[in-house]
């Protein structure tokens, strides 16, 4: 479903924003590989470790590499490993990303970065000296809801010249995006939504596929809805919607991973741990979370 080539990528279909289960609050490690195994016999097309979802910022740096080390061992080469590798701190980003390219990851997943707001060329500066000092593709990741800038279309046709720079996860939940990026930076361009309640729409637009919290917990579903959407079968694309929709805005009730995980605890696949700041979720967004499952068929 993806390859990579000269440094661009084509990846395609659904791709799971990894959890990191945990116990006792230590890095679990067979939940860890147990979930990328379910996933890929899902039919998942691709592993997202360590990103958001992955609870990345409470992760220290030896643990963040043991998850890409064990996801990248585990996935054996079946499904393309995009690795978080992001920091507010470009130095730190480098690091995490030739870390990634030695597991032997396929590509790189760089938020723009968080709290310390750079300029539009400070992000292209950012990018550029990871871009020089790794030789594996990089899917920047626009999140402006969680990083407060928003990377500029001007400024992704800027980086796309570069030799690795292969496409964008695009979190900005605005379908008119889609579109402009297609317009500026050609079909060639790997756009990944970011948001799976609007990743029909971004399909529509053109887009490839999905990077998904909601594929933590049905994997299958969402692999045939990005399957349906690639094919351009876009009544069978709505049937799944509908069905996955309640999940889609309720793993976001709380602060995700905190309504994945749980979702997870009842398939039996992870425990609902997770770290401060996050806490885990609430009884009320709990019958709402186990109310969506119930709905998309996961559960009775």
């Amino acid at each position: 479903m993806s390859s990579t080539t000269n440094g661009k990528t084509n990846f395609r279909g659904s791709f799971t924003a990894l959890v990191t289960p945990f116990k006792d609050d230590a890095l679990d490690q067979k939940a860890f590989r147990d979930l990328v195994e379910w996933q890929i016999g899902e039919g998942t097309n691709g592993l997202v470790p360590v990103g958001t979802t992955g609870e990345s910022p409470t992760l220290s740096h030896d643990e963040h590499n043991q998850v890409v080390e064990w996801c990248v061992d585990q996935a054996r080469g079946r499904v393309p490993v995009i690795a978080g590798a992001g920091s507010n701190s470009t130095r730190e980003a480098i690091e995490l990303s030739q870390h990634a390219e030695k597991a032997g990851a396929d590509a790189v997943l760089i938020v723009t970065p968080y709290y310390n707001k750079p300029t539009q060329e400070g992000l292209f500066q950012h990018y550029k000296a990871i871009n020089d000092a790794i030789g594996i593709p990089i899917i920047i990741y626009n999140i402006p809801g969680r990083s407060v800038i928003d990377m500029s279309v001007d400024t992704m046709k800027r980086l796309y010249e570069l030799k690795n720079i292969a496409g964008v996860k695009d979190a900005t939940a605005n379908m008119v995006r889609v579109s402009q990026q297609r317009a500026v930076l050609g079909e060639g361009f790997n756009q990944l939504s970011g948001e799976d309640a609007t990743a029909l729409g971004f399909m529509a637009h053109g887009g490839d596929g999905c990077i998904s919290v909601t594929s933590n917990v049905a994997p299958r579903l969402c692999a045939e809805f990005q399957s349906a959407c690639l094919r351009g079968d876009y009544a069978a694309a709505l049937v799944l919607q509908d069905k996955l929709m309640p999940l889609h805005q309720n793993l976001f009730i709380e602060t995700n991973p905190a309504p994945a995980k749980y979702a997870l605890s009842i398939l039996g696949k992870i425990t609902d741990t997770v770290r401060l700041p996050m806490v885990p979720l609430g009884e009320k967004s709990k019958a709402a979370v186990r109310d969506a499952m119930v709905h998309a068929g996961l559960v009775n």
